[in-house]
C-alpha cells in the first residue's frame, strides 16, 4: 500500500481496527497479516485506486463493515471484498484459494463474472432481465449483498469528485440495479439511500429543490400529522382498539417519481406523507378490527371511496394485506391512511409477501423471486449456512441472457444456439448466418449459448436456410422463421422449374394442362406439387424425362379429339423458338428510357432498379423483358439457368421518371423516432413517401418505407441522412 498517502493509510488502519473489533468478525483478526501479505504481493499501482481516484482498500473495508453492521453478513468469505481489486490473474486467484480457502476463491470468481456484466450499456441495466442475469452470475448471494454495500459506500464518497461521467454511470447502476435488488432483499433503508443519492447525482437541481422544500415544511408537516392523528387516537382507544399510529414522509426519490408521473410541481403532490394505523389483534379478529377502524376514520373524515383499496378481503397475489383509504383531513388536504394488523405489517415490512412488487417493480421471473426471498429469510434469521451455500446455478432455469457486440441484452430460452440468437435479432441475419463469435472466439451455428456471453453473428451472402436447421434451434420464433424462409426458397425454385418446363413444352408445341400434370405428379409418387418441383430442382428427377412422360400423357388424353396425322420430328418448325431468343443472342444493348418504343419491358419487383443502377434484361416466357439490378438476389440463378434469355441493358442518358424503392429501417423504439424519419423524407424535394409500416418488439422497431426517387444519387443521399437519425441502427435497400 506504499502508493497511498499517509492520511489514506491512517484511514485504512482505523477502518481495519473497527473491523477487527466487531464481535462477529473475530475470525478475521488472525488473517490481518495474511491479507496484508497478499496485497503486498499481488496489488499493482494501477489497482490501488478506482475510476474516481479513491483508495480501493479503504472502500473495500468500509463496504465490509457496512455489510456486517447494516446487512448482517459474517464469515470468512467477507475477506473476498478486501482482496477483490488485488486479484487480476488466475495465479493470484489460486494463491487466494490456498491462503483463504475455496469459499473466498468462489466469491472472487463471482465478483469477476459480475464485473464483466457491468460493462454493458446503461440502457440494458434498466431491465428485469439484466437484474436476473446479474443475480445468476454472482451465484453466491453474499456477493450480491457485498456489491450493494460497496455501491452504497462509493455513492457516499463521490459527492465532490470531478469525474461526472463515471458518477452518472454509477448512479444508473445504483438506481436500476442495486436499489431494486436491495428492496427485494428487504434492505429498505439502503434501497432508499441508493435511490436518493442516485437522484442527487443524476437530477441535481430537482433533488435539492425537493429537499429544501421538505426541510422548509417539516415543522408544519409534523404539526399537521399530530392534528390529524389526535382525534383518531382518542376514538380508537374509546372503542377498545389497541394500536399505534405513525406518520411516514415519502423519500425524495418517491416524491420526484410522483412529480414526474403526475406532471406537477412539488406543491401538486398532496400525499407527501401517509398515516399508518397498526392494530394489535388476534388472527380471528383481524378483519373485524381493521374494518372497525376504517369506520371510525371515515366517520371522522370525509373519504374518497374511489381511492379505497381492500387488500384484506382479497389479499394481493403476493400475500400483501392492508386497507388503504384516502380522506379529507384538516385544511382540506387529502391524506392516505393505511390500516393493518401487526402481523400484516410484519409481512409487508420484512418482505415475506414480496413487498417490492407493491412498490411497482415488475417481476418477470419467479425463480429469482423465490431465491431472493430465501436469502432475505436467511438474513433475518442469521442463518450463515444458508448464506454460505454457493448458488452459482442460474436461478432462471428456463431462460438465458446474452449481449450483442453493442451491449444490448437479449433473452433466449435455455439451450438456445448461435442460430437462435441470429434469428432473434433479425430474420435476414438468421438466413445468412454461418457461425458466431463468442467473447472473441469463433464458434459454429449450433454452439449452445450461456448467460452473460457476448455474441456476434457471422454471415455469408452465399448462405441459405435449410430444413436441417430446425434440429439446431430451440426457440419457436426461430423455427417459424426457418420454415417460412425455406418455403420461400422452395417456391422460388418451383417457379424456375415450372418456367423451364413451360419453355420445353412450348418448344415441343405442347400446351400446358394442369389436370394432366396433377395426374402425372401423383403417378410419379409425389403427394404434393412442391415435392415434385423440389425433386426436379435438386436433379433427383430428370426434366427431359418428365417432359417426355407429360407429352405422352397429353397425347393419350387428347388423341380421341385429334384428327390430324402425326408429324415426324423432322417436320418441326423452330422459328418461334429462334424468335424468342433472338434479342438475347444478338449481343446488342437495350437502352432503357422514356423514348423506348415497341418493346414490352418492366422493372423487376424483386430488386426495384433505379436510374443509375447497373442493370440487365431477362426475357420471360411471355416475351416481356424484366429489368433487374446486376446485384439482384435472383441474378446469379437467372444467369446460370437461363443464359440465353439475358439481355445487356443500360439506362438512357438521363432519367425523367420516379422509381419506387423499398427501404428497411431498424433501430431503437424511442419516442418521436418515426416523426424524425418522416420529417427528413418530407424535406427532400425529389422524394415522395408512398407508404410506411412500423413494427416494434422488445424495445426495437423495424420499419418498411416505400419512396419514389429519381435516381441512385438521390437514394444514396436519403439513406445517409436516415442513418444519422438518433436511434436508427441500420438502413438497407
Amino acid at each position: 500500500m506504499s502508493k497511498l498517502s499517509k492520511e489514506e493509510r491512517v484511514a485504512i488502519a482505523q477502518t481495519y481496527r473497527e473491523l477487527c473489533a466487531e464481535e462477529n468478525l473475530q475470525a478475521l483478526l488472525p488473517l490481518r497479516s495474511e491479507v496484508q501479505a497478499f496485497w503486498q504481493r499481488w496489488s499493482r499501482e494501477e489497482s490501488m485506486r478506482n475510476a474516481f481516484g479513491l483508495p480501493r482498500p479503504h472502500l473495500a473495508l468500509q463496504a465490509l463493515l457496512l455489510a456486517h453492521r447494516e446487512i448482517g453478513l459474517g464469515g470468512r468469505a467477507l475477506v473476498a471484498i478486501v482482496l477483490r481489486s488485488a486479484v487480476s490473474s488466475e495465479e493470484a486467484l489460486q494463491d487466494a484459494e490456498r491462503r483463504f480457502g475455496t469459499d473466498v476463491a468462489n466469491a472472487l470468481r463471482a465478483f469477476e463474472r459480475a464485473d464483466k456484466l457491468l460493462e454493458a450499456k446503461t440502457e440494458s441495466m434498466q431491465t428485469d432481465d439484466f437484474r436476473n442475469l446479474f443475480v445468476a452470475q454472482c451465484g453466491d448471494m453474499r456477493v450480491v449483498l457485498l456489491f450493494i454495500a460497496h455501491c452504497v459506500c462509493l455513492m457516499r464518497s463521490i459527492k465532490d469528485l470531478p469525474q461526472d461521467a463515471e458518477r452518472r454511470r454509477l448512479s444508473v447502476e445504483a438506481a436500476y440495479l442495486y436499489a431494486p435488488l436491495a428492496h427485494k432483499l428487504g434492505l429498505y433503508t439502503l434501497k432508499s439511500e441508493l435511490e436518493d443519492l442516485s437522484l442527487k447525482y443524476l437530477e441535481h437541481d430537482a433533488y435539492y429543490l425537493i429537499k429544501d422544500k421538505l426541510n422548509a415544511t417539516k415543522r408544519s408537516r409534523d404539526a399537521y400529522i399530530e392534528r390529524f392523528i389526535a382525534p383518531l387516537r382518542t376514538q380508537l382507544a374509546a372503542e377498545g382498539i389497541d394500536c399505534h399510529i405513525k406518520g411516514r414522509t415519502k423519500s425524495i426519490h418517491s416524491i420526484w417519481k410522483k412529480m414526474q408521473k403526475q406532471h406537477c410541481a412539488f406543491e401538486g403532490v398532496y400525499d407527501l406523507f401517509a398515516i399508518r394505523i397498526i392494530i394489535k389483534a388476534e388472527p380471528k379478529q383481524e378483519r373485524e378490527l381493521c374494518w372497525k377502524a376504517f369506520s371510525i376514520i371515515t366517520n371522522e373524515y370525509e373519504s374518497n371511496l374511489r381511492r379505497l383499496r381492500d387488500w384484506i378481503t382479497v389479499p394481493k397475489s403476493n400475500g400483501y394485506e392492508s386497507l388503504h383509504i384516502t380522506v379529507l383531513g384538516p385544511e382540506d388536504k387529502w391524506v392516505e391512511v393505511q390500516i393493518r394488523t401487526e402481523r400484516m405489517d410484519e409481512i409487508a415490512e420484512h418482505g415475506l409477501a414480496a413487498h417490492w412488487r407493491y412498490k411497482g417493480i415488475r417481476a418477470t421471473d419467479t425463480g429469482v423471486d423465490d431465491l431472493l426471498a430465501n436469502i432475505r429469510g436467511a438474513l433475518e434469521t442469521g442463518d450463515e449456512a444458508q448464506l454460505s451455500k454457493n448458488l452459482a446455478a442460474a436461478p432462471d432455469e428456463k431462460n438465458i441472457y446474452v449481449f450483442s457486440p453493442k451491449g444490448d441484452l437479449y433473452k433466449l430460452p435455455r439451450g438456445a444456439t448461435v442460430l437462435d440468437f441470429a434469428y432473434l435479432i433479425h430474420t435476414g441475419l438468421g438466413n445468412k448466418c454461418v457461425g458466431g463469435r463468442i467473447d472473441g472466439k469463433n464458434v459454429p451455428i449450433r454452439q449452445e449459448l450461456q448467460s452473460g456471453q457476448k455474441v456476434e453473428i457471422l454471415t455469408s451472402t452465399s448462405q441459405t436456410p435449410k430444413l436441417e436447421w430446425l434440429q439446431i434451434v430451440v426457440s419457436s420464433k426461430a423455427k417459424s422463421k426457418i420454415r417460412a424462409a425455406v418455403a420461400a426458397l422452395h417456391a422460388a425454385d418451383a417457379d424456375f422449374v415450372r418456367e423451364d418446363l413451360e419453355r420445353k413444352l412450348k418448344n415441343r408445341k405442347t400446351p400446358w394442362d394442369e389436370s394432366i400434370w396433377n395426374r402425372l405428379i401423383k403417378r410419379l409418387g409425389y403427394k404434393e406439387t412442391t415435392e415434385f418441383y423440389r425433386a426436379l430442382s435438386s436433379k433427383a428427377l430428370d426434366a427431359g424425362d418428365v417432359v417426355e412422360q407429360y407429352i405422352a400423357a397429353y397425347t393419350a388424353a387428347t388423341a380421341p379429339r385429334q384428327h390430324t396425322a402425326e408429324r415426324s420430328a423432322g417436320e418441326f418448325d423452330f422459328a418461334e423458338m429462334q424468335q424468342e431468343s433472338e434479342l438475347a443472342m444478338s449481343g446488342e444493348e437495350l437502352v432503357i428510357g422514356p423514348n423506348l418504343k415497341g418493346i414490352d419491358f418492366r422493372l423487376a419487383a424483386c430488386c426495384h432498379p433505379v436510374y443509375g443502377d447497373a442493370i440487365f434484361g431477362f426475357v420471360t416466357s411471355s416475351g416481356t423483358i424484366k429489368i433487374h439490378r446486376t446485384s439482384c438476389p435472383n441474378a446469379a440463378a437467372l444467369r446460370t439457368r437461363f443464359p440465353y434469355r439475358i439481355v445487356n441493358a443500360r439506362w438512357a442518358g438521363k432519367g425523367g421518371a420516379k422509381y419506387p424503392i423499398t427501404l428497411h429501417v431498424i433501430g431503437r423504439d424511442d419516442l418521436g423516432i418515426v416523426n424524425n424519419i418522416t420529417s427528413i423524407i418530407s424535406k427532400e424535394e425529389n422524394i415522395m413517401l408512398r407508404s410506411i409500416s412500423i413494427d416494434t418488439n422488445d424495445g426495437l422497431f423495424s420499419g418498411i418505407l416505400t419512396v419514389l426517387v429519381d435516381d441512385t444519387q438521390v437514394l444514396s443521399r436519403l439513406i445517409k441522412k436516415l442513418q444519422t437519425v438518433k436511434g436508427v441502427k441500420a438502413v438497407s435497400r
